[in-house]
């Protein structure tokens, strides 16, 4: 039997809208969607007009996370397979090369939370809410979250998240830092895609080496986070758009990146 498809894909004006569209059980993650996000990541990878990548979910809700009617009946071996899958995407998000934004058009829990969390920004629907329920069901955050959500939120408040399961609200996830605006929800992907217009205006080669220098940066002492700032900092100045950003700013006009 073909497989139907759970992750919708299209491009317009440089942005890949990627829609997890499993409705009949609130975009819930298994294998089969864990697999057809990735291969649209790889698709956007790929794809020179493709500037920026935005993944929001179908309907009221972003995601439940994790299929448990799944979980419940597969062997435990399976279980971890289906996290290393989903670890694969979520590194796969951060290592895109291009910004990627999470338009959180409702509820993103557990599995759907660290999707999430592993974007380059969040914007988040007024009604939706966010947490980590996975203690509730003898579960562990296994897709990334133990180790996103603390350098988010800082490590007392993932804390909280993790242990207790709580759910909280999107105006309590901005205060926290887990989204980045929170917005109605008629005009959540227009937000979310002015935003990502105001990072494309920008010379794409210091947008991505600003991300990787932060990324890579939060890994290592602070000391080694600063040095390797500054070798990026020394990367951005051999290229055609440091002259050009310089130039412009000295001519007092809007720069014409290249991106190179």
């Amino acid at each position: 039997m073909l497989e139907r498809d759970v992750v919708r894909s299209k491009a317009e004006d440089g942005i890949a809208r990627l829609e997890l569209h499993r409705p009949d059980c609130l975009n819930a993650m298994n294998r089969q969607l864990l697999r057809q996000l990735l291969a649209a990541l790889e698709w956007a990878a790929a794809n020179d007009a493709v500037r920026a990548v935005l993944i929001t979910g179908h309907g009221r809700v972003f995601s439940a996370g994790a299929d448990i009617r799944y979980l419940n009946r597969a062997p435990a071996a399976e279980v971890r397979e289906l996290a290393r899958l989903a670890v694969a995407v979520t590194g796969r998000i951060e290592a895109l090369g291009k910004p990627v934004l999470a338009a959180l058009n409702g509820d993103a829990l557990g599995g759907g939370l660290e999707i999430a969390e592993a974007c380059t920004l969040r914007v988040a629907a007024s009604h939706a809410r966010f947490g980590h329920p996975e203690v509730k069901i003898g579960a562990v955050a296994g897709f990334g979250g133990t180790t996103r959500l603390p350098r988010l939120i800082g490590k007392g408040r993932a804390a909280e998240m993790l242990l207790t399961g709580r759910l909280i609200d999107a105006d309590e996830a901005c205060r926290l830092g887990l989204v980045n605006r929170v917005v109605p929800a008629d005009d959540l992907i227009a937000e979310s895609e002015a935003l990502l217009s105001e990072v494309l205006a920008q010379s794409p080669l210091a947008v991505r080496l600003s991300w990787e220098a932060m990324h890579r940066g939060l890994s290592l002492s602070e000391d080694e986070s600063a040095r390797l700032g500054a070798d990026y900092f020394g990367l951005a100045a051999q290229s055609e758009d440091f002259r050009i950003g310089t130039r412009a700013f000295l001519d007092k006009r809007a720069p014409k990146f290249k991106g190179r």
